[in-house]
């Protein structure tokens, strides 16, 4: 009797297993990747060229929708879909045409490379 019990309670263990799905870490931590994705974060420069820069870097991220960057207020807004990248993708990419976000600083020789109206004072 023991035997068949346990027999049966293996039995069920085993296909219980095997029906289980595989998750990934984001789904069992509950966080649901989002297609519009709103950040808002700061990016250092000065003018139009820094802004028309800072923007074509975003947009060259696939997944980036919308980037704005005000020159007033250096925030950067952008929506994005997060199947296909991060903010940090975005930030990195802004480094690489030469400017800072908290996060994500730009190399000294990219820096350099700015026009000089386009050289803000970094921290």
């Amino acid at each position: 009797m023991k035997n068949t019990i346990l027999g049966m309670m293996l039995l069920f263990v085993a296909f219980s297993a095997q029906a289980q799905e595989t998750l990934s870490g984001d789904e069992l931590s509950g966080v649901k990747k989002s297609k519009n994705a709103k950040y808002t974060f700061e990016v250092n420069g000065n003018c139009d060229q820094c802004q028309k820069r800072i923007q074509k870097a975003a947009f060259s991220v696939s997944g980036v929708k919308s980037a704005t960057w005000n020159i007033e207020t250096h925030q950067m807004a952008v929506i994005i879909n997060e199947e296909k990248c991060s903010v940090m993708d975005v930030k990195k990419a802004i480094a690489n045409v030469g400017h800072d976000s908290e996060e994500v600083k730009t190399t000294q020789e990219i820096y350099d490379n700015l026009h000089g109206c386009c050289k803000y004072e970094r921290e």
